[in-house]
């Protein structure tokens, strides 16, 4: 059992929790993931290792209320377990000193985001982040990705905050202001991911992105993380999570994704159902 040391509540639907884990907190890098099991009857899900502390023996986990599993984890407090925590699994960011890095997030990706971020800025690379959200509301981390970057855009769809727009379109016009960009990362929904590659593409930018979405079993036994990178077939959690951009095959990716769709809504639906049962249950009606 792992113990919520923690928790806050960083927007609608998202969640911060700090969970006891020393032997994952002392082995943890950039990039890696745990495995997630709240129950015995529960899915296992990947959540990115946003940071730890070795010395405190815990790692922070940022997750966001879309299905059952997340829906059931964002119900936990502090003082709360999770039965299970894997990990570090996939394999570590690769570092060194680029030169100019830029890291962009997009909505919940900007919490794997931040630390690969703030390992760049360590490495002695120039760091240029870009985070956005569909609103100012469900921005995250702007402070933690302040401090770690030497420059930060912001960008909303609605326009509430920042930049009115994509965080392609500040990643667009820092190429065609003529800024020499040696890595970029991409980290977020996967249309956005494809959306970030295919801008760097036509200029030659080494484009890393995380495929951390398509991922079920977390061990390269379920198979259901399978994509085709480069002409291969590549699984995501024990080759990834991060793959060059411009080698995924960002359409046969999106099909994929949505194979377990109609189980996760039905899910999700019972979940719901049984939730205002029991919350009924409670106020004797």
């Amino acid at each position: 059992m792992f113990e919520i040391a923690d928790k806050k509540i960083l927007s609608h639907t998202v969640h911060w929790i700090k969970v006891l884990a020393p032997k994952i907190a002392r082995k943890k890098k950039a990039g890696q993931f745990v495995i997630v099991r709240v129950d015995e009857h529960g899915e296992r899900i990947p959540l990115t290792i946003v940071d730890s502390d070795p010395d405190e023996g815990t790692i922070i986990l940022i997750l966001q209320e879309v299905g059952k599993t997340t829906s059931m984890l964002g119900a936990l407090g502090k003082g709360d377990c999770i039965l299970d925590v894997v990990g570090p699994l996939g394999k570590p960011t690769h570092i060194e000193n680029f030169g100019t890095a830029v890291c962009v997030g997009g909505g919940i990706g900007v919490a794997p985001v931040y630390p690969i971020a703030k390992t760049l800025k360590a490495a002695g690379n120039k760091v240029i982040s870009i985070i956005g959200a569909r609103t100012k509301e469900l921005l995250i981390l702007e402070s933690e990705m302040k401090k770690t970057s030497d420059e930060l855009y912001i960008t909303t769809d609605d326009g509430s905050y920042g930049h009115h727009g994509f965080v392609t379109q500040i990643l667009q016009k820092l190429i065609d202001d003529k800024v020499k960009i040696d890595f970029a990362i991409g980290i977020g929904p996967i249309p956005m991911m494809r959306a970030v590659s295919n801008v760097t593409k036509p200029y030659n930018i080494h484009t890393m992105v995380s495929l951390n979405p398509i991922m079920v079993d977390g061990t390269g036994m379920c198979g259901a993380c399978r994509i085709t990178f480069d002409g291969k077939t590549a699984f995501v959690c024990v080759d990834g999570p991060e793959f060059d951009g411009h080698k995924v095959d960002f359409e046969q990716l999106i099909r994929r994704n949505r194979t377990y769709l109609k189980q996760e809504k039905i899910a999700m639906e019972e979940f719901t159902y049984h939730e205002g049962e029991r919350c009924y249950e409670r106020k004797g009606i």
